[in-house]
């Protein structure tokens, strides 16, 4: 009877309301699935409950982080025995003093740091011209006209010297020329923002300025058309342009220096592995190219994929988060977004649009905006600027993840993109080159 009046309690009030009557005549509601706690004996006893296995769909279940470890380890381990594999197959090729002579050739000719030290001139045309149009000596077509001749030159004129110099070294060239297209960027977003300027100077209301209300440490138009403004500009991890950027209250030095060994770290790491682990695959895959041998290209192929995604980010992190931050941090810029979470990509176009914040905002601002002012729809400036951002790259992939895959098979193809796509492409140049020279020496 003890039990029974502890079932009683346990159902609820309506027993207690009901009285003894109620107690008689109404059945008690039956316990909720899976509950322990029950009227009867046999429900105390019961150890099974409607539901789904973990690895189900409908079970709810997402925290998966034993299997990441265990992915982790096993990429850990096979990566082992591979790099095991070079090192007994070629011995060690690593060689610091090697990577001196891909800059140089002649060590009493420096043609890529003359090049760069050149480009300076290209920004003190562009003061110049904005300090002429500042002041109104100079009309708004001549100006326009100059800059846009300044600008074609920054383009061209490396691209001739690098073609002429013959002593200059390939990837001397290439940093030269990547140092020119940063240049481009920066002084293309330089001249549109003062433009900007002048354009609002005329529309905004007495006692205002066209850079709105400033605090007395920062600068109105024309006030930023100086030497240290500009070379801040230059020198700053941005390829957008402002009067008065955000600026951090201090340098934290342990941060500076966590991220200064980062640099000099992987560094150092990535030259090894492309000595010790790309260069004698690369070297070893020039016969079958030759020869069209399609299976051994194919085994190449996916040999150098996992040496090359690996140094592919290992350089993300080193020059997105290591470089630029230390860049940032010794300049004291506030602005820190240089990348997004593009890792999470469910298509190649917000791969594209997270994976460099630098470029994507400066297509944002002087592509696509200024393309929806003259009046281009979305459609045209969006396809625009994902054109200007890939520069021409995966264009169909793109098309055919955004249409016939989502979510995790989205992510997985912008992956496999990643990961198989650019060896391909590092393949094709040191194929065309090696074919270049060597008929070239013949």
């Amino acid at each position: 009877m003890g039990d029974r009046d502890r079932g009683l309690r346990g159902g609820g009030g309506g027993a207690r309301g009901g009285g003894a009557g109620g107690a008689r005549g109404a059945r008690t509601p039956p316990p909720e699935r899976g509950h322990v706690g029950s009227e009867t004996p046999e429900h105390e006893f019961r150890c099974h409950r409607l539901q789904d296995s973990l690895l189900s769909s409908a079970s709810g279940y997402s925290n998966y982080r034993g299997v990441l470890n265990w992915c982790v380890v096993m990429l850990i381990l096979s990566n082992a025995r591979l790099f095991l594999e070079n090192l007994i197959k070629y011995g060690i090729l690593v060689d610091p003093i090697q990577v001196v002579s891909l800059f140089l050739k002649d060590p009493y000719s420096w043609p890529s740091l003359c090049l760069i030290i050149v480009a300076n001139v290209f920004a003190l045309v562009a003061l110049a011209l904005e300090r002429r149009l500042a002041t109104g000596s100079m009309s708004e077509a001549t100006g326009a006209f100059l800059h846009a001749l300044n600008l074609i030159t920054i383009l061209c004129f490396p691209a001739g010297t690098v073609l002429a110099v013959s002593s200059i070294t390939p990837v001397g060239s290439v940093f030269a020329l990547a140092i020119y297209t940063i240049l481009f960027l920066k002084l293309f977003s330089f001249r549109d923002v003062n433009r900007w300027c002048r354009e609002a100077k005329d529309q905004v209301p007495e006692g205002r300025n066209a850079n709105g209300d400033v605090g007395m440490s920062e600068v109105s138009y024309p006030d930023n058309l100086t030497y240290s403004n500009l070379y801040y500009f230059l020198f700053a991890p941005t390829l957008c342009y402002e009067l008065n950027f955000p600026r951090s209250p201090r340098i934290r030095k342990r941060f500076l220096l966590r991220r200064l060994f980062e640099m000099l770290f992987f560094m150092q790491l990535q030259v090894g592995l492309i000595q010790q682990w790309m260069v004698p695959t690369i070297r070893n895959s020039m016969k079958p190219f030759r020869d069209m041998d399609y299976s051994r290209i194919i085994e190449r192929l996916l040999k150098l994929a996992v040496p090359n995604h690996l140094i592919w980010l290992i350089f993300f992190y080193w020059f997105f988060h290591s470089c630029l931050n230390v860049v940032a941090e010794v300049m004291q810029f506030g602005d820190r977004e240089f990348y997004r979470d593009w890792w999470n990509s469910e298509s190649v176009t917000y791969f594209w649009q997270n994976w460099n914040i630098p470029v994507h905002k400066w297509c944002l601002r002087h592509f696509y905006k200024p393309m929806l002012k003259r009046g281009a729809s979305r459609w045209w400036a969006q396809v625009a600027v994902f054109l200007a951002s890939a520069f021409f790259h995966e264009i169909p992939l793109a098309w055919f993840v955004s249409k016939f895959l989502r979510g995790n098979y989205g992510n997985a193809a912008v992956w496999m993109s990643l990961i198989i796509g650019q060896p391909i492409a590092v393949l094709m140049y040191v194929h065309d080159y090696y074919i270049l020279n060597s008929e070239g020496h013949r």
